[in-house]
């Protein structure tokens, strides 16, 4: 097996083992970005050569020295762009933060670093992770290693076409409305999104305070499970942080008899594409045939989640963004009179269209008379769809559905229609907008040779119920997704 055809953590046991160092799986991931980037552009920095081999040396020597034995010392990441890197450009893709280098680390990459990752570089994404294609990015689009003339989804785009182009062994991304699970099933990778509060925030730059959450992206689901047992911690500095306890890896077995699975009947009617259908109901039948229960049921309230999450996203979007106005830090203009005018074109021209967008689409539901009418009732309608998911869970172990309603479209079909990119998401804001995790994993390829993804959604904290779950299934999967190249 060649190195970048490794998992994270085959690599690391290999470099436990002294079959290989550090340094050359470093040297050997710098090489891969080198041979693909610029036909992908999956990162919006690479870091220096010099710095990243620096740092695999130090790492190799704790190693040996007995400090770092965890399962994914010396194992090159690459980190999501809006999670703050200390002295490491962290722009969110956006023009207002092309210059911003953080003085501190988020939480997620310090747990990282503690466990001996070597960090090669920041992804790109959707501008502050609004989009679901990493079309709206300042610095250019991703595209899919699959096809190069098909995007790679979002809003982690750059991190799950990393991993599928080899550029790294696993990337960390965020999950706001499905933009872990979304790319991860369009570019043939798997990605989890925990519980909300599993993961620290802090560090993680804001776009919807109440529905982020950082997972990781990986080649399968050993490695996603480590990864997250290694990045989730209470958190003080994080007031949503959860005090819980973490070991993911444990869920890692290959048995699925009496698990009751039900399916949606909601998620597979008009709008489905016919042969992500026919993947995800073939995933049922597999694990049907392992042991499992499966069984049809409604959901309700599928086709209020989109309107509901756009409103409470964007609401929090348009205050959280309200603090990047050119005068701590970032871009800014650089003809203006007076301050007020500094406001004004400072964000007009550091703002792509997609985020002006929605902070203006924020800052009309929370303007005074809207409140009541679209904020208010978007609140209303989440706490109806949590109590739908609720009323599931009571009769099943996790719900089965679509990732996404097609494969990955061309570059620009999505970009040109907003609302039906925004309708891309139908399967997987419902998990954010409820608090629940999710995991994508690739179970097939459809006809135009893109990836199709299965999505296994759990009840609150029982993450390990849809590991194992998607560890089975992935056990019995008879392809190899990942052996793939640009």
């Amino acid at each position: 097996m060649s190195l970048m055809k490794m998992t994270a953590v085959e690599l690391g046991s290999r470099i436990k083992s002294k079959e290989i160092s550090a340094v050359e799986a470093a040297r050997a991931a710098l090489d891969q970005i080198k041979s693909v980037e610029d036909k992908v552009n999956s990162y919006v920095t690479v870091l220096d050569e010099d710095v990243v081999l620096e740092r695999a040396a130090r790492v190799q020597q704790e190693i040996e020295a007995g400090k770092l034995t965890g399962p994914l010392a010396g194992v090159p990441v690459a980190i999501k762009d809006n999670m703050c890197t200390e002295g490491i450009l962290t722009t969110c893709s956006s023009k207002i933060l092309s210059n911003f280098k953080p003085g501190f680390s988020s939480e997620a990459v310090l747990n990282l670093e503690k466990a001996g990752a070597v960090i090669l570089g920041k992804t790109n994404m959707d501008e502050f992770a609004m989009g679901s294609t990493t079309e709206t990015s300042y610095f250019g689009p991703t595209k899919n290693p699959w096809n190069t003339a098909h995007v790679p989804g979002g809003s982690s785009g750059g991190s799950c076409s990393a991993v599928a182009a080899g550029e790294c062994f696993y990337a960390l991304g965020s999950d706001t409305g499905g933009s872990i699970r979304q790319p991860s099933s369009f570019c043939g990778v798997t990605g989890i999104k925990p519980t909300y509060g599993t993961v620290s925030r802090y560090g993680l730059i804001a776009y919807g305070s109440s529905l982020d959450q950082i997972g990781p992206v990986a080649k399968d689901v050993t490695d996603c499970a480590v990864i997250l047992d290694t990045i989730a911690s209470y958190d003080a500095k994080d007031s949503t942080s959860v005090k819980r306890e973490y070991d993911f890896a444990s869920a890692l077995k290959d048995d699925v008899k009496g698990m009751r699975i039900g399916i949606p009947k909601d998620y597979f009617g008009e709008g489905l594409d016919s042969e992500v259908k026919e993947a995800v109901l073939n995933v049922a039948k597999t694990l049907e045939k392992k042991g499992a229960i499966v069984e049809e049921f409604d959901l309700s309230l599928v086709s209020y989640a989109i309107p509901a999450y756009y409103v409470i996203a964007s609401a929090e979007a348009s205050s959280n963004l309200a603090r990047f106005d050119g005068v701590k830090y970032g871009y800014r203009t650089e003809d203006y009179e007076g301050l007020h005018n500094m406001y004004k074109k400072t964000r007009s021209e550091g703002f792509g269209p997609e985020v002006k967008r929605r902070i203006m689409l924020g800052s009309f539901v929370l303007s005074s008379g809207y409140y009541d009418a679209y904020y208010l009732k978007a609140l209303r309608t989440k706490a109806l769809i949590k109590q739908a998911f609720d009323k599931a869970f009571a009769s099943y172990d996790m719900i089965l559905a679509p990732a996404a309603p097609t494969t990955a479209p061309k570059l620009g079909d999505s970009l040109s229609d907003p609302i039906k990119m925004y309708l891309g998401d139908i399967y997987t804001i419902s998990v954010n907008l409820a608090g629940l995790p999710g995991i994508s994993v690739p179970c097939g390829i459809d006809s135009k040779g893109l990836p199709i993804g299965a999505q296994f959604i759990g009840n609150c904290f029982d993450e390990k119920k849809i590991i194992q779950a998607a560890y089975s299934y992935e056990k019995t999967r008879d392809m190899m997704l990942s052996d793939m190249c640009v």
